[in-house]
């Protein structure tokens, strides 16, 4: 599940250093139009960093090495399919990468579908074969042709607003209940700054459930593009590679985190669905 966590990660911490500078500069003591218009920048704000750092962020926290010239049939075989399947998916050529990890997985990232990075772990071209190779190149050209990522973003941005401005409505609540009807203070209490603070947070988990939910939702479009593009029946092959695997490990949330080819199963937080229901959609021919 590589590239959600991973975005999903720097957007909270964007989101954190926001918050502080927002309570520093007092800029949301303003009107509640003011303050709205000030949660949409910093929120809309956070998710566009994070989304524009997306990639450098994968190539350093993963270690890719990205290939340019190819040194080995294999390479030049990986370069040669990541271009035909972009060429038929429409998009630009992305830059191809291998990183180290026993673990079979996979991502794709980048701000567009035309500046986008596809990488995949060595872990995985141990464990599967070429054909089942081929289709987890296209499931990740397919989230790249398909905008998860920047639709991911526009999601993010989203729920960032919603989470500061309701954080700010429930601090400044909590805080006039605690001070009560008769204080003499016309200004927010300290009670306003720590309750904000810990209802961004709350609120925050809740929006990452929808965004993992959203995540789910996708993986069986992109299952269905690598269909397209590697054939039906190599894609749940690959997948049920994954299954003979043991349901491999997510990489640490610290590392990074995708539209990858593999997540844990079984949670609001997973950013996949269980590979039994992707490959039963395969069959029964769904997206």
């Amino acid at each position: 599940m590589l590239r959600v966590l991973l975005f999903a990660g720097t957007n909270f911490a964007i989101m954190a250093v926001l918050f502080v500078v927002l309570k520093l500069l007092g800029l949301d003591q303003g009107s509640s139009g003011s303050v709205l218009v000030m949660a949409l920048l910093f929120g809309m704000g956070g998710s566009m960093i994070s989304l524009f750092l997306s990639k450098w962020m994968a190539k350093r926290a993963m270690g890719v090495q990205i290939i340019e010239q190819p040194s080995t049939p294999f390479e030049q075989w990986y370069l040669e399919t990541v271009a035909r399947q972009a060429q038929a998916a429409g998009i630009r050529m992305p830059e191809v990468g291998i990183f180290d990890s026993p673990d079979p997985n996979a991502f794709a990232t980048g701000w567009n579908r035309n500046d986008a990075l596809v990488a995949v772990s060595t872990g995985l071209l141990q464990n599967m074969s070429r054909d089942e190779v081929e289709a987890v190149i296209g499931h990740e050209v397919s989230h790249v042709a398909n905008g998860d990522m920047v639709t991911l973003a526009l999601l993010q941005g989203v729920l960032n607003t919603f989470v500061i401005v309701l954080a700010r409505v429930i601090g400044s609540v909590v805080d006039g209940m605690l001070r009560g009807q008769n204080s003499q203070d016309s200004g927010p209490g300290i009670g306003n700054f720590v309750v904000t603070m810990i209802a961004q947070v709350l609120l925050s988990f809740l929006a990452t459930m929808i965004v993992m939910w959203f995540s789910r939702y996708r993986e069986f479009r992109a299952d269905a593009g690598g269909a397209q593009l590697a054939g039906r029946q190599n894609m749940a092959n690959a997948l049920r590679a994954l299954q003979r695997q043991h349901e491999p490990q997510d990489l640490p949330a610290g590392e990074m985190a995708a539209f990858g080819i593999s997540g844990k199963i079984g949670s609001l937080f997973s950013s996949h669905p269980p590979l039994e229901q992707r490959i039963a959609a395969l069959e029964q021919g769904r997206d």
